[in-house]
């Protein structure tokens, strides 16, 4: 595939859609037109380019140079001034070290490589850039089921949607009998929480060849991908891809002139926090409330309609490919010996470059946050963090060396969760934080077991009387052990994960807590 020299990358999501891209994309043409460069720059519509918060963005290229708030308004004096007399317009334009993370060049992208890059809703792109070579190689090497199997076990590939379970371990359990499937969870309800969105709409190509070589090697035909119906613009692209797929022979029925048979159906979720939980899932692909499972029996041997089935999220599967294509030696030449790999993390709050990075497994958070992120902004001052969204921990600055991977974080009694960084400054307050996400796990409770119904609303009451300067003596304490009975007798991580936050806020941050309480003669 050809490309022209010089190209604008526009970033198409969620974000950028409500702050106008289209239109400025309409005028961006119109421009290149009357000035005689349509010929010679190609706008590419991509995925994320990595950044949050900043409107309509766009990189030019080869100079790498990124706008951000980019209107209508400003295209006519964006192309005249730089891409027609070789000026950037400061005004507009991001500017950060091409160094630093916000720039593809500092990041080590495995699962991210081809977002911002390609066209998502282009299926040549994708083979162009490497799509389905995974899949080829199987197919021409004769590559059997146990042995794909065997090259991600050995990889040492771990679940990314928070668990962090072995993932050729948890396909080998998928127990015997048909049909078999294959369920890609992409939920995504995790407050801070969009690295599997932008996987969707950058990548989705990328996804399918995840799930086909999960099917082929657990012998399963058919896979869901179930999607969170707010996510409009991924169910678009991967029901595109899905379809360019089909009609190119690489899914249904013997794929690629083979007797590998699978196929993928998009189901949508109705919102439901809860629903991130595997076996409240599939009760809701069955059509049912999404009431989680008591286990066992586990999905890999009694899942979706009683049959096997293997659950796995979207960053998961995602790095499957290249693993089977590149191998073991090479996955496990980045990240760390018991985590290896990358892992893509959703950088928020109080720095000066929100977004989307993905480094090697390990990585310190201090370097995440200074050296990709930009730092506090405006030069503030380290507070704390929330590590793994609201069922994560929070830490202040005696954790700003631990290294960001599974085991490292267990170590310091945190947890590497959704990937979410919620980073704070001085100025912030911890038990407003907290109050918030109390708030949400009350909202979110499906109900269904009485210590998280219970449970949930007695920690709202709680931290409502801290909030308003009324709470009692012993609140605090209170609320360990009422989120610790939580933990002990709630049937799903949504009860049992509440413990975290709470705990590790009192820990960290108890004099904000204790500073609400009144003084009592």
């Amino acid at each position: 595939m050809t490309v022209p020299e010089r190209r604008i990358l526009l970033a198409i999501n969620e974000e950028t859609k409500l702050a106008g891209v289209r239109d400025v994309e309409r005028a961006l043409r119109e421009a290149l037109e009357t000035h005689g460069l349509a010929e010679s720059i190609q706008i590419v519509d991509t995925g994320d380019l990595g950044l949050v918060g900043r409107g309509v963005i766009l990189r030019t290229q080869p100079d790498n140079i990124l706008y951000g708030k980019v209107s209508v308004a400003d295209v006519e004096e964006l192309v005249k001034a730089h891409l027609v007399g070789g000026e950037p317009v400061e005004r507009l334009r991001i500017h950060a070290d091409p160094e630093q993370g916000v720039y593809r060049g500092a990041q080590t992208r495995i699962v991210l490589w081809n977002c911002g890059i390609i066209d998502p809703e282009s299926l040549e792109e994708a083979i162009a850039a490497g799509a389905y070579e995974a899949l080829g190689k199987v197919v021409e090497e004769r590559i059997s089921r146990e042995e794909v199997i065997d090259i991600v076990t050995r990889s040492g590939l771990r679940g990314r949607g928070g668990a962090g379970f072995p993932t050729g371990r948890k396909w080998s359990f998928t127990a015997e009998g048909e049909p078999k499937y294959i369920i890609c969870n992409a939920d995504e309800g995790e407050p801070g929480t969009f690295k599997d969105r932008l996987i969707l709409e950058g990548d989705p190509h990328r996804l399918i060849e995840g799930m086909i070589l999960a099917g082929y090697a657990v012998d399963a035909r058919k896979g869901y991908i179930y999607i969170r119906g707010e996510y409009s613009l991924s169910i678009e692209r991967m029901q595109k891809a899905i379809d360019d797929a089909r009609a190119a022979g690489l899914l249904g029925q013997h794929i690629l002139e083979t007797d590998i048979c699978f196929d993928i159906e998009i189901r949508k979720g109705a919102g439901a926090y809860v629903c991130g939980e595997e076996t409240a899932l599939i009760e809701s692909i069955e059509g049912k409330r999404g009431y989680p499972r008591r286990k066992p029996p586990y999905p890999g041997g009694f899942g979706l309609w009683g049959q096997p089935t293997v659950v796995n999220n979207v960053e998961t599967l995602a790095n499957v490919p290249p693993i089977v294509q590149l191998g073991v030696e090479w996955f496990q030449s980045y990240g760390t010996e018991s985590c290896p790999g990358t892992k893509v993390f959703i950088v928020l709050g109080h720095v000066s470059y929100p977004g989307l990075i993905e480094v090697s497994m390990g990585t310190r958070l201090r370097t995440i946050i200074n050296e990709f992120a930009g730092g506090v902004r405006n030069g503030g001052r380290f507070k704390g963090a929330l590590l793994g969204g609201a069922a994560g921990a929070f830490i202040d600055e005696s954790g700003l060396d631990v290294e960001m991977d599974f085991d490292s974080l267990r170590e310091y009694t945190a947890v590497l969760g959704s990937g979410s960084i919620l980073v704070l400054e001085e100025e912030a307050s911890i038990p407003d934080l907290l109050h918030g996400i109390l708030r949400f796990f009350r909202h979110e409770s499906c109900g269904q077991c009485v210590p998280c119904r219970a449970g949930t609303r007695a920690l709202l009451a709680i931290m409502d009387r801290v909030i308003a300067g009324e709470g009692l003596p012993g609140d605090l304490d209170l609320m360990v052990e009422v989120a610790e009975t939580m933990q002990a007798r709630s049937l799903c991580p949504l009860g049992q994960s509440v413990i975290l936050p709470v705990t590790s806020a009192l820990r960290a941050f108890r004099s904000e807590f204790e500073a609400l309480l009144p003084v009592r003669s």
